[in-house]
């Protein structure tokens, strides 16, 4: 590498911190817009996963391919953050009016987003030095992901809004953007250093292509290796923020900490990594052996989260204040995640330097690797979020992700020493436990817990469930730690008093919408008015009225049996704003506006939805929970 390049790196690390920081912000923002247009239901929260990390991919695969070599490396990230403020400001503002189909608007910046890592290594040569600084800049980008992460879910979105986050994201990628122009006027593009690895790459092409070989052949495990590795990260933070979110409640800021600390184990393991690549002469085995790390870690975290996490309970209500809670769980969080993603973070710069032949164009090399990892990651996170977790529970889904660590680590290694590393996960998963009842049920405030029977357990699409029984013969449904309904009398009153009095309210209702299942006992209440027709409910978790409605068939009149109930599985914002039909009645009886995904059911966009859909003389009625919650909240 010239010395030239090499005195300007320190300072294009500083332009990956500011594009990381930049690009949590869009990712957080965009994905709580665009929750009021497609619902936040698991399905939907996939697609939108699935959309952003595809930019990412297909951004990284095709800078190589369409972006000259010719063209100054520094120039074309400049322009490239530009691209991103510009399509940050677009999507804040076409989203409302395009509805739905504003979720293609993902593709353009994510695409930008992707092509940053590529166009910066064109500055650096494919050699143990340069590729090096990749995975420097890679945990760069990260270290930046973290703080933006958490100045958007603490301090932008806390004491602001979407938009002013947005103005501070665009404003970093137009700073980035500029200091990217400045080094390149200070650091003019010599191409001539590069036609020797230009006409070496070019001959290499064509005996290639004379000979008919793969030219990624023998670099296809690498491949295999980092997209299994990228599966078992996305599919780890999916499982941890389930269980996490349980025992430190399902808040925004619950999923800004465990995103912090997952962020910040992969910087730290990336820098690590890059550090480690400098000298490695077996880089592929280096790469193996942080996958029979990970396996090792992932296992540790489970026994932490399931094991001796729920038997150390943090009563909130003794607590000094709520940054005091923050700060226990963010340590917790740490200690739990940080170390497997460290060995997440380790893979991709030593997969770089596995991958990285000499005299090959280091954009093309970044592309494949990070296109590869990225894939993964997609697979990864729809597959557990919509497949492993439903079907099999997060305990097995905990195992998987051992085996498939084993699996990545025995693809680079000889067989049998990819046999020992199989073996070594087989023996890891076996100590993953299954998590808690109580915790399903109690979640932070299992302190309080003081002993119930357990009749039913389940984990959903989107939440975790239990029904349990007092010894006095009381019935609770939990949902994610929180008891949502029970038999106890002054429950069943509150709970039938929202549908009697809806229905006695109308003179003459023919129709309901029920938001939210529960246990059934509102929309059982509407049962008993002959007068009423059509009574539809609406529900998140389709888990619920099927597992649930059982347990409390005496309290509800059976309502799932009713000729006249249709069930629709859906978030219910999207639910109102899709639909055409109208309704005598609407009544509403959602989780607390503090859970994550239940505040857009408390906002004035909502009421006037709600109120948009019903017939003339309509009634609206909704449950508001005054405990637990301040003041300030309620307005």
């Amino acid at each position: 590498m010239s010395e030239t390049k090499g005195k300007f790196l320190p300072a294009l690390l500083l332009l990956f911190v500011g594009s990381g920081c930049a690009a949590l912000i869009y990712e957080i923002v965009w994905f709580q817009l665009l929750e009021l247009i497609v619902g936040a239901t698991a399905l939907s929260l996939g697609i939108l996963l699935a959309t952003f990390m595809g930019g990412l991919c297909a951004g990284s695969l095709l800078l190589a391919r369409v972006v000259p070599a010719s063209r100054h490396p520094l120039r074309v990230y400049a322009q490239l953050e530009l691209g991103i403020a510009l399509f940050g400001l677009l999507i804040l503002f076409a989203v409302p009016a395009l509805g739905r189909s504003a979720i293609v608007l993902l593709l353009p910046p994510t695409l930008l987003m992707g092509a940053t890592l590529p166009a910066i290594a064109r500055w650096v040569e494919s050699t143990s030095e340069g590729v090096a600084w990749l995975g420097f800049f890679y945990g760069g980008n990260i270290a930046g992901a973290v703080f933006g992460s958490l100045l958007a879910g603490f301090y932008l979105l806390r004491l602001y809004d979407m938009a002013h986050a947005t103005y501070v994201a665009a404003a970093i990628n137009v700073a980035m953007a500029a200091l990217a122009w400045v080094l390149a006027s200070r650091a003019p593009r010599r191409v001539t250093e590069e036609k020797p690895a230009r006409k070496a790459r070019e001959t290499r092409e064509r005996a290639t292509a004379m000979s008919g070989a793969n030219p990624y052949g023998s670099r296809s495990p690498i491949y295999v290796a980092i997209a299994l590795s990228g599966l078992a990260a996305l599919g780890a933070e999916v499982i941890w923020t389930r269980i996490l979110s349980l025992l430190f409640g399902g808040t925004v800021y619950t999923f800004s900490i465990i995103a912090a600390a997952f962020l910040f184990g992969l910087g730290i393991g990336s820098a690590v990594g890059a550090w480690l690549a400098r000298s490695a002469e077996r880089p592929g085995a280096m790469l193996a052996g942080c996958q029979v790390g990970v396996a090792l870690t992932d296992a540790w975290g489970a026994a932490l989260i399931n094991r001796a996490y729920p038997y150390w309970p943090i009563d909130p209500a003794l607590a000094a204040g709520p940054w005091f809670n923050f700060q226990i769980d963010l340590l917790r969080a740490f200690v739990a995640v940080v170390p497997a993603a460290c060995f997440w973070g380790a893979s991709f710069p030593l997969a770089l330097a596995a991958a990285a032949p000499r005299a090959e164009d280091p954009a093309a090399i970044v592309g494949r690797v990070y296109g590869a990892n990225t894939i993964g990651a997609v697979v990864g996170s729809l597959l557990f979020s919509l497949m492993i977790i439903p079907a099999f529970g997060t305990q097995d889904a905990q195992r998987l992700l051992i085996w498939i660590a084993g699996a990545a680590a025995s693809a680079t290694l000889a067989w049998r020493m990819a046999v020992a590393g199989v073996v070594a996960a087989v023996i890891a998963s076996v100590t993953v436990a299954a998590v808690p009842p109580d915790v399903i049920a109690y979640g932070r405030q299992l302190a309080t817990f003081k002993g119930a029977n357990f009749l039913y357990e389940g984990e959903g699409l989107n939440s975790s469930i239990a029904v349990t029984e007092s010894e006095g013969g009381i019935r609770n449904f939990h949902v994610s730690g929180k008891v949502e309904a029970s038999t106890e009398v002054h429950d069943m009153r509150l709970q039938r008093m929202l549908g009697h009095m809806s229905a006695l309210l109308h003179p003459d209702p023919k129709s309901a919408l029920v938001v939210g299942f529960g246990a059934g006992v509102t929309a059982g209440s509407f049962v008993l008015h002959p007068g009423i027709k059509r009574i539809v409910i609406c529900e998140i978790e389709p888990l619920i009225p099927r597992m649930v409605a059982p347990y409390f068939s005496a309290e509800n009149y059976n309502v799932v049996s009713d000729p006249r109930v249709q069930i629709v599985y859906d978030d219910a914002r999207h639910f109102i704003l899709t639909t055409n039909e109208t309704f005598d009645i609407i009544t509403s009886d959602p989780i607390h506006p503090w859970v994550k995904g239940a505040a857009s059911l408390y906002t004035k966009e909502y009421f006037e939805q709600v109120k948009a859909h019903l017939n003339p003389g309509g009634v609206i009625t909704q449950w508001v929970p005054l405990y637990q919650s301040t003041e300030d909240v309620i307005k």
